[in-house]
C-alpha cells in the first residue's frame, strides 16, 4: 500500500520558512517534517510514497535523490574519482515524487497521481502535520467500515479560558480554562482511500479542491467513515507551532515519535 502526500503548497502562513524551502521541508529536530511523517508510516510497514510536489519541488527531488549518500558512510578517492559506500543507514523507503503543477489545488494534486497508485486503496496525508496517530487502527477501522474513504477525526483543545456569564447581572457563572475548542470533531488530515475515491474527482481540472466537492460528495453518498482519534496532532501551520515542535524534540518528549 502507497501513502501519498500532499507537499506543493506555497506555506503562506509560515513565509518566514518558506521563502527559499516548501513547507513539508521545514525542519523538526534537524530534519523536514515530510520526514518525520514519513517515518510515522514506516513505523507501520508502509514505505512506498508518492509526493504530490510543486512550489520549490527541485529541493524535495534534491532531498531524496541524495538521501542515501547523505546517510552513508563513505571513501572517497580523489586521485581518481571514485566513491566506496562502507555503510548506509538509510530507510527502505520507495518515495516517487511527481510535478503537480505550481497552482494546482489539492484535488487537482491528487487525481495527477492516479497512475502512480493504480486501482488499490492507498493512505493520503498533508506534508504539514504530525501525530502519533495508530496508522495500523486506523486501516482496520476503515476495512470493517466498507467506506470508500475513511477520515481521521480529530476535537482539538480550545486555546482560551471559555466562561459562562449571566447576561443580566454580568456574573461569572462558571469558568473552564481552554476547554475542547468548539466541540467539533475536525478533519486531521490522515485519510484510508479506496481507488473509487478518484471518481469523485473531475479529470484535467486542477482548481478542484478535495476538501470541498469530493469530501462533501462522498459524505453524502454514505460512503465516508469516520476514524476517532484521541492522541496528539498538531499541524506545523506557523512559526510558533514550528518552534513548539522543536522544543518537543529537543527534550525527547515528541509524541509523534512512535518509531525506535
Amino acid at each position: 500500500m502507497k501513502a501519498v502526500i500532499l507537499a506543493g503548497g506555497f506555506g503562506t502562513r509560515l513565509s518566514e520558512a518558506t521563502n527559499l524551502i516548501p513547507k513539508p521541508m521545514v525542519e523538526i529536530g534537524g530534519k523536514p517534517i515530510l520526514w518525520h511523517i514519513m517515518k510515522t508510516y514506516s513505523h507501520y510497514g508502509i514505505n512506498e510514497f508518492v509526493i504530490c510536489c510543486g512550489y520549490k519541488q527541485y529541493v524535495i527531488k534534491e532531498y531524496f535523490a541524495n538521501y542515501f549518500r547523505h546517510n552513508s558512510d563513505m571513501t572517497v578517492d580523489l586521485s581518481n574519482n571514485t566513491t566506496t559506500i562502507l555503510d548506509n543507514h538509510s530507510e527502505n523507503w520507495k518515495v516517487t515524487m511527481v510535478d503537480t503543477g505550481l497552482n494546482t489545488q489539492t484535488g487537482g494534486r491528487i487525481k495527477r497521481v492516479q497512475r502512480y497508485i493504480g486501482d488499490e486503496r492507498f493512505l493520503l496525508t498533508y506534508g504539514d502535520g504530525v501525530s502519533d496517530l495508530n496508522i495500523a487502527d486506523s486501516i482496520f477501522s476503515h476495512e470493517k467500515s466498507g467506506a470508500a474513504l475513511s477520515l481521521t477525526a480529530y476535537k482539538p483543545g480550545g486555546k482560551f479560558g471559555a466562561l459562562q456569564i449571566d447576561l443580566e447581572t454580568d456574573k461569572v457563572l462558571s469558568f473552564q480554562e481552554k476547554p475542547d475548542g468548539d466541540r467539533n470533531w475536525i478533519n486531521a488530515g490522515y485519510f484510508v482511500c479506496e481507488p473509487e475515491v478518484f471518481n469523485y474527482i473531475p479529470d484535467r481540472d486542477d482548481t478542484v479542491i478535495f476538501e470541498r466537492g469530493p469530501l462533501e460528495s462522498i459524505a453524502k453518498a454514505g460512503k465516508m467513515h469516520a476514524y476517532r482519534h484521541a492522541g496528539f496532532w498538531k499541524p506545523m501551520d506557523t512559526l510558533r507551532d514550528n518552534v513548539e515542535l522543536n522544543e518537543l524534540w529537543g527534550v525527547g518528549q515528541a509524541p509523534w515519535k512512535v518509531w525506535l
